[in-house]
């Protein structure tokens, strides 16, 4: 029995989805129906959390085993908060380090996540900045530019779903009920590409 722990924020934890339909508890679906067994995913996120709250956390309550397979999926509220990109290139290289050292595998069993591009949802009209979404948008690739820069350093496998969140633009069904967060329908897109890396890379 292989085991996953997922490091992150609202898309970690499923804000607006039951805790079956996370992306995480979805892929692990996916992998039993290849006789992958995995324990259900142990999941430290929170809705709103930034990477320098998700270290505080990790801290305050450290992983207490190692694991087969760790996610990491933060940085949006980062940029939705307007935060310095350089810390977030700092915090996002130690909570980087954090998940490698909680991983048997090392960095073979660790998968970052691009950051998803919410300007496409109807929430950008709440936006406290008055941010336009092609504003949101841009501010969205330089985070997830510097999260493409640290992992491809380190040889660091990258998720990517950006494109993926985009397609919610011209289909309300990827959507929560909330109007910004992903639908059940967008975490299984999510869950199949991770389904399918996990596949390629690490049981083959």
């Amino acid at each position: 029995m292989y085991s996953m722990l997922c490091l992150g924020d609202s898309y970690t934890v499923g804000e607006g989805v039951s805790p079956d339909e996370r992306f995480c508890s979805l892929a692990v679906k996916k992998l039993k129906q290849q006789n992958i067994f995995f324990d259900e995913p142990h999941v430290i996120a929170q809705t709103g959390w930034t990477t320098d709250e998700l270290i505080q956390a990790i801290k305050a309550n450290p992983p207490e085993t190692l694991y087969d397979v760790v996610t990491l999926l933060i940085g949006v509220n980062n940029q939705y908060r307007r935060l310095s990109t350089d810390i977030f290139a700092t915090e996002y290289r130690q909570l980087l380090d954090m998940a490698i050292s909680f991983c048997k595998n090392g960095k073979k069993g660790v998968w970052c996540f691009s950051i998803p591009d919410w300007s496409v949802t109807p929430f950008v009209s709440q936006d406290k900045f008055g941010r336009d979404a092609q504003t949101i948008c841009a501010e969205i690739e330089d985070f997830n530019n510097i999260i493409r820069s640290i992992t491809l350093n380190l040889q660091i496998s990258l998720v990517e779903i950006t494109e993926i969140s985009r397609k919610a633009s011209g289909d309300a069904s990827l959507l929560a009920a909330d109007g910004l967060h992903p639908s059940a329908k967008m975490y299984d897109m999510w869950a199949d590409l991770l389904y399918r890396e996990l596949i390629k890379k690490f049981f083959n």
